[in-house]
């Protein structure tokens, strides 16, 4: 008996390359939607079988992956698979959104007989096409046993969180440190560049010491020190909207965030100067342009 395909929507900068890697990877059919033709077109090229819409991936596959950008395309899509995915069923949503949606739509699919797991990914573009992603899971038990072998595949690294929604908590608090790093970091490259010291000299010094960090090797050394913030990246809209998801979920605990307040507006303040579609890290031209500072490579191309 032929082993049912797993099925993957969303084929974006991060979802293309974990497809990928399920294709290569899993030993199982994979089944692709898109509403873009390109990415569907490459990765039919690897091996993916391109269908027409999300019904037929809902009608075919046992196992549904979904790389969605925000909380609009998950209502969006998680309707629709509602309307046609059969019992028995397992819905893996890859996107990062706000908890709240998570265990709604959680709850809604577990009324249709179907399991749900949120299983949102962190790190970088690269890492989705190494296959060395991290992935924060809510599920139960038994739900994360059945597509762990498939999350392998595209992730180095499985956190089981705890239960509906504890994958999202996870991936929040794990972005919002993050983009707090960030500004810390382009603070800390402005002040040593004003102060007449080498900006990769100074990352170098960092890595050795207590302020080492994967967002400085990553984000610092590889973002901020060249000034490279391309687009089709992990851009600042997006970041701001991951920010504002864990800021909501701050509000209904009652917790105070000033620090994730203060990311928030450097976010809020690279979108108004025209920089939203950049790498995230391009806050850096908001603490050089409010610092009176030109000489960064990025204020030198």
């Amino acid at each position: 008996m032929m082993a049912s395909p797993l099925g993957f929507i969303g084929l974006g900068v991060m979802g293309g390359p974990m497809c990928r890697n399920l294709v290569t990877k899993s030993g199982l059919p994979v089944i692709a939607y898109d509403i873009r033709q390109e990415p569907l077109d490459r990765l039919a090229e690897a091996g993916a079988r391109a269908v027409a819409g999300i019904v037929e991936v809902a009608a075919e596959a046992d196992v549904i992956f979904l790389s969605l950008p925000g909380h609009a395309e998950l209502e969006a899509v998680g309707s629709e698979l509602l309307s046609a995915a059969r019992r028995g069923s397992v819905v893996v949503d890859t996107s990062t959104v706000p908890v709240a949606l998570t265990r709604d739509m959680a709850a809604r699919f577990a009324k249709q007989g179907m399991d749900y797991a949120d299983a949102p990914v962190a790190r970088t573009r690269a890492a989705a096409e190494a296959g060395t992603l991290a992935v924060m899971v809510g599920a139960k038990d038994a739900v994360l046993a059945r597509i762990r072998p498939h999350l392998a595949c595209f992730a180095s690294d499985i956190s089981h969180c705890g239960g509906i929604g504890a994958g999202q908590v996870g991936k929040l608090m794990n972005n919002m440190v993050l983009f707090q790093s960030v500004v810390a970091l382009s603070e800390a490259l402005t002040i040593a560049r004003r102060a007449g010291v080498d900006g990769e000299r100074l990352f170098e010094t960092l890595s050795t010491g207590s302020a080492d960090s994967f967002a400085l090797r990553n984000h610092g050394m590889k973002a901020l020190m060249p000034g490279d913030f391309p687009e089709r990246a992990f851009s600042a809209r997006y970041a701001l909207e991951d920010l504002r998801y864990a800021m909501q979920l701050a509000a209904d605990g009652g917790v105070a965030v000033p620090g994730a307040e203060t990311a928030a507006s450097m976010l809020e303040a690279a979108i108004a100067a025209g920089h939203g579609d950049e790498y995230h890290p391009t806050i850096l031209n908001v603490v050089e342009k409010r610092s009176g500072v030109s000489n960064s490579p990025a204020n030198a191309r």
